[in-house]
Protein backbone atom coordinates (compact mmCIF):
# COMPACT_ATOMS: atom_id res chain seq x y z
CA UNK A 1 0.00 0.00 0.00
CA UNK A 2 1.41 3.07 -0.87
CA UNK A 3 -0.02 6.83 0.53
CA UNK A 4 2.67 8.85 -0.83
CA UNK A 5 2.19 12.33 1.07
CA UNK A 6 -1.82 12.08 0.94
CA UNK A 7 -4.32 14.84 3.01
CA UNK A 8 -7.92 15.48 3.18
CA UNK A 9 -7.79 17.20 -0.64
CA UNK A 10 -7.19 13.99 -1.81
CA UNK A 11 -10.91 12.95 -0.27
CA UNK A 12 -12.96 11.55 -3.02
CA UNK A 13 -16.40 12.82 -3.82
CA UNK A 14 -18.27 11.03 -1.49
CA UNK A 15 -22.19 12.35 -2.31
CA UNK A 16 -24.69 9.54 -1.87
CA UNK A 17 -22.72 7.98 0.83
CA UNK A 18 -23.79 7.69 4.81
CA UNK A 19 -21.18 7.64 7.42
CA UNK A 20 -21.50 7.14 11.06
CA UNK A 21 -19.02 8.99 13.31
CA UNK A 22 -18.76 8.55 16.93
CA UNK A 23 -17.15 10.68 18.84
CA UNK A 24 -18.49 12.98 16.08
CA UNK A 25 -19.05 16.94 18.42
CA UNK A 26 -15.27 17.38 18.85
CA UNK A 27 -11.11 16.68 18.62
CA UNK A 28 -10.85 13.81 15.99
CA UNK A 29 -14.45 13.17 15.53
CA UNK A 30 -15.15 16.61 14.29
CA UNK A 31 -12.94 17.40 11.99
CA UNK A 32 -13.55 14.04 10.79
CA UNK A 33 -17.38 14.94 9.68
CA UNK A 34 -16.33 18.42 8.65
CA UNK A 35 -14.09 16.77 6.11
CA UNK A 36 -16.35 14.26 4.85
CA UNK A 37 -19.41 16.22 4.70
CA UNK A 38 -17.44 18.82 2.40
CA UNK A 39 -17.22 15.86 0.04
CA UNK A 40 -20.73 15.36 0.17
CA UNK A 41 -21.46 12.89 2.52
CA UNK A 42 -24.14 12.35 4.52
CA UNK A 43 -22.14 12.05 8.32
CA UNK A 44 -24.81 10.77 11.31
CA UNK A 45 -23.45 12.40 13.92
CA UNK A 46 -22.87 10.16 16.86
CA UNK A 47 -22.62 12.21 19.98
CA UNK A 48 -22.90 11.73 24.04
CA UNK A 49 -24.34 15.39 24.00
CA UNK A 50 -26.55 16.21 21.81
CA UNK A 51 -26.65 19.61 22.63
CA UNK A 52 -23.34 20.56 21.94
CA UNK A 53 -23.66 18.05 18.93
CA UNK A 54 -26.26 20.35 17.79
CA UNK A 55 -24.43 23.40 18.29
CA UNK A 56 -21.35 21.79 16.06
CA UNK A 57 -23.91 20.60 13.59
CA UNK A 58 -24.89 24.35 12.71
CA UNK A 59 -21.00 25.88 12.94
CA UNK A 60 -20.54 23.52 10.40
CA UNK A 61 -23.79 24.46 8.36
CA UNK A 62 -22.89 28.19 9.00
CA UNK A 63 -19.57 27.26 7.44
CA UNK A 64 -20.35 25.17 4.37
CA UNK A 65 -24.14 25.09 3.65
CA UNK A 66 -25.82 22.29 2.00
CA UNK A 67 -24.01 19.68 3.93
CA UNK A 68 -25.95 16.55 5.07
CA UNK A 69 -25.78 16.52 9.08
CA UNK A 70 -27.96 14.06 11.46
CA UNK A 71 -26.98 14.23 15.00
CA UNK A 72 -28.24 11.55 17.39
CA UNK A 73 -27.17 10.65 20.69
CA UNK A 74 -25.11 7.53 21.73
CA UNK A 75 -23.41 6.55 24.93
CA UNK A 76 -21.30 3.98 24.17
CA UNK A 77 -20.64 2.99 27.77
CA UNK A 78 -24.05 2.55 28.18
CA UNK A 79 -25.18 -0.49 25.86
CA UNK A 80 -29.12 0.17 26.29
CA UNK A 81 -27.78 3.58 24.64
CA UNK A 82 -25.99 1.73 22.08
CA UNK A 83 -29.35 -0.48 21.59
CA UNK A 84 -31.47 2.72 21.23
CA UNK A 85 -28.96 4.45 18.89
CA UNK A 86 -29.08 0.80 16.51
CA UNK A 87 -32.81 0.65 16.67
CA UNK A 88 -33.34 4.14 15.38
CA UNK A 89 -30.78 3.83 12.73
CA UNK A 90 -32.77 0.75 11.12
CA UNK A 91 -35.78 2.89 11.31
CA UNK A 92 -34.18 5.57 9.07
CA UNK A 93 -32.13 3.92 7.01
CA UNK A 94 -31.76 1.38 4.21
CA UNK A 95 -27.96 1.05 4.47
CA UNK A 96 -24.88 2.46 6.06
CA UNK A 97 -21.50 2.84 3.61
CA UNK A 98 -18.58 3.76 6.61
CA UNK A 99 -19.00 3.27 10.10
CA UNK A 100 -15.70 5.06 11.90
CA UNK A 101 -14.93 3.90 15.50
CA UNK A 102 -13.76 7.14 16.99
CA UNK A 103 -15.11 7.90 20.32
CA UNK A 104 -12.81 7.37 23.38
CA UNK A 105 -11.95 8.02 26.65
CA UNK A 106 -8.24 8.36 28.53
CA UNK A 107 -6.86 7.98 32.00
CA UNK A 108 -10.38 7.90 33.93
CA UNK A 109 -10.08 6.94 37.76
CA UNK A 110 -11.89 3.38 38.38
CA UNK A 111 -15.09 3.90 37.64
CA UNK A 112 -17.83 1.00 36.38
CA UNK A 113 -20.35 1.29 33.54
CA UNK A 114 -24.16 0.80 33.55
CA UNK A 115 -24.00 -2.73 33.04
CA UNK A 116 -20.54 -2.90 35.40
CA UNK A 117 -17.27 -2.75 32.65
CA UNK A 118 -14.78 -1.15 33.50
CA UNK A 119 -15.67 2.50 31.63
CA UNK A 120 -12.69 2.62 29.53
CA UNK A 121 -13.25 -0.66 27.91
CA UNK A 122 -16.78 -0.53 28.41
CA UNK A 123 -16.32 2.71 26.03
CA UNK A 124 -13.64 2.46 23.69
CA UNK A 125 -14.29 -1.57 22.77
CA UNK A 126 -17.78 -2.79 24.26
CA UNK A 127 -19.64 -0.13 22.73
CA UNK A 128 -17.93 0.12 19.85
CA UNK A 129 -17.93 -3.84 19.42
CA UNK A 130 -21.75 -3.56 19.94
CA UNK A 131 -22.38 -0.78 17.62
CA UNK A 132 -20.98 -2.92 14.72
CA UNK A 133 -22.57 -5.63 15.23
CA UNK A 134 -26.58 -4.00 15.73
CA UNK A 135 -25.06 -2.06 12.46
CA UNK A 136 -23.83 -5.39 10.78
CA UNK A 137 -26.92 -5.97 8.25
CA UNK A 138 -26.92 -2.24 7.36
CA UNK A 139 -23.10 -2.27 6.58
CA UNK A 140 -23.46 -5.46 4.31
CA UNK A 141 -26.03 -3.55 2.25
CA UNK A 142 -23.86 -0.55 1.61
CA UNK A 143 -21.23 0.74 -1.18
CA UNK A 144 -17.97 -0.58 -0.31
CA UNK A 145 -18.72 -0.67 3.14
CA UNK A 146 -16.14 -0.19 5.60
CA UNK A 147 -15.57 -0.28 9.41
CA UNK A 148 -12.65 1.96 10.89
CA UNK A 149 -11.74 1.27 14.42
CA UNK A 150 -9.38 3.83 16.11
CA UNK A 151 -6.66 2.59 18.26
CA UNK A 152 -3.58 4.76 19.68
CA UNK A 153 -0.07 3.79 19.13
CA UNK A 154 -0.26 3.34 23.24
CA UNK A 155 -1.71 -0.39 22.32
CA UNK A 156 1.73 -2.10 21.95
CA UNK A 157 2.48 -1.28 25.72
CA UNK A 158 -0.51 -2.75 26.33
CA UNK A 159 -1.77 -6.60 27.51
CA UNK A 160 -5.63 -7.99 27.34
CA UNK A 161 -6.66 -8.52 31.07
CA UNK A 162 -8.74 -11.49 30.63
CA UNK A 163 -8.34 -12.05 34.48
CA UNK A 164 -9.22 -8.80 36.07
CA UNK A 165 -11.14 -6.90 33.23
CA UNK A 166 -12.86 -4.65 35.84
CA UNK A 167 -9.43 -3.57 37.72
CA UNK A 168 -11.05 -4.88 40.67
CA UNK A 169 -7.56 -6.79 41.56
CA UNK A 170 -5.39 -3.57 40.46
CA UNK A 171 -5.93 -0.59 38.12
CA UNK A 172 -4.03 2.60 36.67
CA UNK A 173 -5.74 4.79 34.90
CA UNK A 174 -3.25 4.86 31.94
CA UNK A 175 -2.72 0.52 31.84
CA UNK A 176 -5.77 0.37 31.69
CA UNK A 177 -6.88 3.08 28.72
CA UNK A 178 -3.64 1.71 26.67
CA UNK A 179 -5.63 -2.37 27.11
CA UNK A 180 -9.00 -0.63 25.83
CA UNK A 181 -6.76 0.47 22.83
CA UNK A 182 -5.38 -2.59 22.77
CA UNK A 183 -8.83 -4.31 22.62
CA UNK A 184 -9.72 -2.15 19.33
CA UNK A 185 -6.62 -3.49 17.47
CA UNK A 186 -7.35 -7.15 18.40
CA UNK A 187 -11.00 -6.36 17.26
CA UNK A 188 -10.73 -4.01 14.07
CA UNK A 189 -7.66 -7.61 13.28
CA UNK A 190 -10.36 -10.16 14.49
CA UNK A 191 -12.93 -8.53 12.33
CA UNK A 192 -10.92 -8.06 9.38
CA UNK A 193 -9.94 -11.94 9.77
CA UNK A 194 -13.62 -13.04 10.20
CA UNK A 195 -14.95 -10.97 7.49
CA UNK A 196 -12.28 -12.20 4.93
CA UNK A 197 -13.14 -16.22 6.05
CA UNK A 198 -17.08 -15.03 4.97
CA UNK A 199 -16.10 -13.55 1.43
CA UNK A 200 -17.78 -10.58 2.60
CA UNK A 201 -17.80 -7.28 0.99
CA UNK A 202 -17.75 -5.57 4.44
CA UNK A 203 -13.94 -4.67 4.93
CA UNK A 204 -12.61 -3.44 8.74
CA UNK A 205 -9.28 -1.27 8.63
CA UNK A 206 -7.44 0.20 11.71
CA UNK A 207 -5.81 3.63 12.19
CA UNK A 208 -4.39 5.70 14.81
CA UNK A 209 -4.00 9.39 15.08
CA UNK A 210 -0.22 9.32 16.35
CA UNK A 211 -0.02 11.78 18.72
CA UNK A 212 -2.48 14.46 18.41
CA UNK A 213 -3.59 17.26 19.74
CA UNK A 214 -7.43 16.90 21.16
CA UNK A 215 -9.53 17.38 24.17
CA UNK A 216 -9.15 13.72 24.76
CA UNK A 217 -5.30 14.47 26.50
CA UNK A 218 -6.51 17.72 28.49
CA UNK A 219 -9.78 15.89 29.59
CA UNK A 220 -8.44 12.91 31.34
CA UNK A 221 -9.79 12.98 34.53
CA UNK A 222 -6.76 12.62 36.60
CA UNK A 223 -4.75 15.88 37.41
CA UNK A 224 -1.48 14.34 37.24
CA UNK A 225 -2.76 12.96 32.94
CA UNK A 226 -3.99 16.12 32.25
CA UNK A 227 -0.49 17.74 33.30
CA UNK A 228 1.41 15.43 31.28
CA UNK A 229 -0.60 14.76 28.18
CA UNK A 230 -2.49 18.07 27.65
CA UNK A 231 -0.83 20.98 29.47
CA UNK A 232 3.22 19.69 28.80
CA UNK A 233 2.79 17.02 26.00
CA UNK A 234 0.54 18.78 23.75
CA UNK A 235 2.19 22.11 23.02
CA UNK A 236 5.71 20.17 22.67
CA UNK A 237 5.01 16.98 20.79
CA UNK A 238 1.15 16.98 19.04
CA UNK A 239 0.33 17.19 15.56
CA UNK A 240 -2.72 19.61 14.89
CA UNK A 241 -6.04 17.53 14.75
CA UNK A 242 -6.10 18.55 11.06
CA UNK A 243 -3.65 16.39 10.47
CA UNK A 244 -4.39 13.70 13.13
CA UNK A 245 -7.33 12.58 11.07
CA UNK A 246 -5.58 11.25 8.38
CA UNK A 247 -4.89 8.04 8.87
CA UNK A 248 -8.67 7.68 9.70
CA UNK A 249 -9.69 9.45 6.78
CA UNK A 250 -7.72 7.61 4.54
CA UNK A 251 -9.05 4.29 5.84
CA UNK A 252 -12.61 4.97 5.39
CA UNK A 253 -12.73 6.93 1.67
CA UNK A 254 -9.33 5.71 0.38
CA UNK A 255 -9.65 3.52 -2.99
CA UNK A 256 -6.44 1.99 -2.56
CA UNK A 257 -6.30 1.54 1.41
CA UNK A 258 -6.31 -2.19 2.11
CA UNK A 259 -8.38 -3.87 4.79
CA UNK A 260 -6.78 -5.40 7.64
CA UNK A 261 -4.17 -3.03 7.55
CA UNK A 262 -2.84 -0.33 10.76
CA UNK A 263 -2.31 3.54 8.86
CA UNK A 264 -0.94 5.32 10.98
CA UNK A 265 1.18 8.80 10.94
CA UNK A 266 3.95 7.70 9.01
CA UNK A 267 6.82 10.05 11.21
CA UNK A 268 9.63 9.01 13.66
CA UNK A 269 7.57 6.57 16.41
CA UNK A 270 4.25 7.08 14.50
CA UNK A 271 3.61 9.99 16.64
CA UNK A 272 2.95 12.62 13.69
CA UNK A 273 2.79 12.78 9.81
CA UNK A 274 1.33 11.68 6.76
CA UNK A 275 -0.84 8.26 6.41
CA UNK A 276 1.45 5.30 6.30
CA UNK A 277 1.44 1.74 6.88
CA UNK A 278 1.69 0.99 11.07
CA UNK A 279 2.89 -1.67 13.03
CA UNK A 280 0.33 -3.97 15.16
CA UNK A 281 1.61 -5.60 18.07
CA UNK A 282 1.94 -9.58 17.80
CA UNK A 283 -0.82 -9.52 20.79
CA UNK A 284 -3.64 -7.58 18.47
CA UNK A 285 -2.96 -10.22 15.67
CA UNK A 286 -2.94 -13.38 17.58
CA UNK A 287 -5.40 -15.92 16.78
CA UNK A 288 -5.89 -16.90 20.18
CA UNK A 289 -6.30 -13.05 21.75
CA UNK A 290 -9.20 -12.58 18.90
CA UNK A 291 -11.02 -15.39 19.82
CA UNK A 292 -10.94 -15.05 23.50
CA UNK A 293 -11.99 -11.35 23.35
CA UNK A 294 -14.22 -11.75 20.68
CA UNK A 295 -16.40 -14.31 23.06
CA UNK A 296 -15.35 -12.12 25.92
CA UNK A 297 -16.91 -8.87 24.26
CA UNK A 298 -19.73 -11.15 22.93
CA UNK A 299 -21.00 -12.25 26.50
CA UNK A 300 -20.26 -8.77 27.78
CA UNK A 301 -22.77 -7.42 25.43
CA UNK A 302 -25.14 -9.66 24.18
CA UNK A 303 -24.27 -8.88 20.59
CA UNK A 304 -23.65 -11.89 18.35
CA UNK A 305 -22.48 -11.15 14.59
CA UNK A 306 -24.79 -13.79 13.13
CA UNK A 307 -23.47 -13.34 9.51
CA UNK A 308 -20.09 -14.30 10.15
CA UNK A 309 -19.16 -17.71 10.72
CA UNK A 310 -15.84 -17.82 13.35
CA UNK A 311 -12.24 -17.79 11.71
CA UNK A 312 -10.63 -20.83 11.38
Amino acid sequence: MTVNGWSTEQIPDLSGRTFVVTGAAAGLGLVTTRALAVRGARVVMAVRDEERGRRVAAEITAERPGVDLDVRRIDLADLDSVRTFADGMHADHRRVDVLINNAGVMALPRTLSPQGHEMQFATNHLGHFALTGLLLDLLLAGRDPRVVTVTSVNHRQAKVRFDDPTGERGYSPMGFYNTSKLANAIFGYELHRRLDAAVSPLRSFLAHPGYTATNLQSSASTPIWRLLLGRIGNPLLAQPVERGVWPQLFAATDPGAQPGRLIAPGGPAELRGHPAPGKLSAAAIDPEHGRRLWEMSEQATGVRFGSLRPAS
